[in-house]
């Protein structure tokens, strides 16, 4: 018997098998993500925080982005981002400038030292990736992550926010 369109359906929780897995997911990729942070600090003196931001700045053609669309790029709320680029800003990776005519937008920009320190760590950082996570896979293994990924992504971004 199917559940007519109109009727309320009833909340299942997840199976066990459903729990299984959703666990395995969440502490193995927790931990695969603090093997990965602690040899770029370790390395390269740079949180994961900062490297998204280096990453992102270094990116763009300018070296430069208004934080909001920074904020918007690696998935931060932007009082996050906030006191993550003071910190960034203390050390010398970034700096703030006033957007012209707009007295409450700021861009920011990559500093030599930040680009430097960029350049630096990405080779490590890059060989951690491999060695932490891609080495434990087969290229098959890859190919099905990444195709389960992408639909649990795409299913998370129709979903009602």
């Amino acid at each position: 018997m199917s559940i007519p369109p109109s009727a309320p359906r009833r909340r299942q929780s997840p199976t066990a098998a459903e729990l299984r897995a959703w666990r395995l997911f969440i502490e193995t990729s927790e931990q695969v993500k603090n093997v990965v942070a602690a040899r770029l600090q370790n390395d390269a003196g740079l949180s994961t925080g900062d490297y998204g931001v280096l990453l992102a700045l270094s990116e763009h053609p300018e070296k430069r982005m208004r934080s909001s669309l920074l904020a918007e790029h690696i998935g931060w709320e932007r009082s996050r981002l906030s006191h993550h680029l003071g910190r960034m800003e203390r050390r010398g990776l970034i700096h703030r400038e006033p957007v012209a005519g707009d007295s409450r937008g700021a861009e920011i920009a990559l500093t030599v030292v930040g680009a430097q320190l960029f350049r630096a760590g990405s080779a490590p950082h890059l060989h951690a990736i491999r060695d932490v996570f891609s080495r434990a896979l087969s290229p098959e293994q890859l190919a099905s992550l990444e195709d389960v990924m992408r639909t649990l992504r795409e299913h998370v971004d129709d979903l009602p926010h």
